[in-house]
């Protein structure tokens, strides 16, 4: 089973990932101020969560792993949600994970693959039985996450997406953590012909040259979102 949610504010996408057989799932990128709803997807759906699995520490929005489990302790104090991010993150979380680990739900599994620049502690989960990636901010739609905070680094991002998304065969479908403009997948084969930024025979001076000019303004939500995501949502009162 997999499902994906938006969030409009940050414009930010959420996965749910189920084995429906035995009802154990995941979510992806969960938002605080959706979190309800999604614990109310899996409950209307039979499902278990047992994994928020964050691919980074996010700057735009504050993520739901926190929320998500105090509503589910609300019904069930023994309930096994448990928070997942990367060990090079430098955040807290229940899990933390490294490069090719496996995240397990039922009979399928994630795997960790390790694709920093963004921020150094990003991941992208490739999902082999469904022949898909989840890229975070590594890899969008005809984009990817900017470089110049959080520890970024145009050159390593450049590596990470040419070295461990696009050699994942063509056909494998990538599903980004954000988009502005109204799309919700590509395919590793077209983000490498047509991505502007990383495809299309950019060389990694290109890549460079292609972040350094683009001036973004400092990100609205960063001073409040990332603190409490380095604590993977935990609040004080939590």
């Amino acid at each position: 089973m997999f499902r994906q949610l938006w969030e409009p504010v940050s414009c930010t996408f959420t996965y749910l990932l189920a084995d429906a057989d035995c009802g154990e799932g995941l979510l992806v990128d969960p938002v605080r101020e959706t979190a309800a709803r999604d614990v109310a997807l899996a409950r209307d759906l039979g499902l278990t969560l047992r994994w928020g699995v964050n691919t980074h520490c996010h700057a735009d929005h504050v993520t739901g792993t926190a929320e998500v489990r105090r509503l589910l302790r609300e019904s069930d104090a023994a309930a096994p949600f448990q928070s997942v991010i990367s060990r090079a993150s430098g955040a807290k979380a229940d899990r933390l994970v490294d490069d090719n680990e496996k995240i397990t739900f039922g009979r399928f599994s994630l795997s960790v693959l390790s694709t920093p620049g963004h921020t150094d502690g990003c991941v992208s989960l490739f999902f082999d039985d469904a022949n898909l990636v989840m890229t975070g901010d590594a890899l969008l739609v005809r984009g990817c996450g900017r470089t110049d905070f959080q520890a970024g680094d145009s050159r390593l991002l450049y590596r990470s997406v040419h070295d461990r998304l696009f050699s994942l065969p063509p056909h494998t479908i990538v599903y980004p953590a954000h988009d502005y403009k109204g799309h919700t997948s590509s395919t590793v084969g077209e983000e490498l012909r047509l991505n502007p930024r990383l495809g299309d025979g950019k060389t990694v001076d290109d890549f460079c040259a292609i972040m350094d000019g683009l001036k973004l303004p400092y990100p609205k939500q960063i001073d409040a979102s990332l603190p409490l995501n380095m604590v993977c949502g935990v609040q004080e009162s939590d």
